[in-house]
């Protein structure tokens, strides 16, 4: 198993442990940033990395920045389940018009999620 993998395996267990240490959240995010950066710092086109980063950037509240990310995942060919539900996620939360991401949601049911990545937490409710 190469380092970055190994990487984004870590990330992904911090990422889940936030929900549990709520107290420390906003120190879990600025350490999971942090630590995707330096991976997209060493392979830019990390589609599982930008993923990732941009559903961190959507649990900050930080929409646009998390569409940067995500679009990028996106353009650079990524089919996974969870980047077509952040995208799903950010555009609601950026009150998009449906249309807009309307043929995400449609292809999200014939995905598969990629085990490195994981999705934004949606609350539509609580913004």
């Amino acid at each position: 198993m190469n380092t970055i993998t190994k990487r984004l395996e870590n990330v992904k267990k911090l990422q889940a442990k936030r929900w549990e240490n709520e107290d420390h959240w906003d120190a879990l995010n600025d350490l999971l940033v942090k630590e995707l950066d330096e991976i997209l710092l060493l392979e830019p086109n990390n589609t599982s990395a930008l993923t990732n980063i941009g559903a961190i950037y959507s649990d900050m509240g930080e929409n646009e920045k998390a569409l940067e990310y995500l679009t990028l995942a996106l353009n650079l060919g990524s089919e996974d389940k969870n980047l077509f539900v952040n995208l799903t996620i950010v555009m609601i939360y950026m009150e998009k018009h449906q249309s807009e991401y309307l043929e995400y949601l449609e292809d999200v049911e014939e995905k598969v999620e990629n085990p490195l990545t994981f999705k934004a937490h949606f609350e539509p409710q609580s913004r």
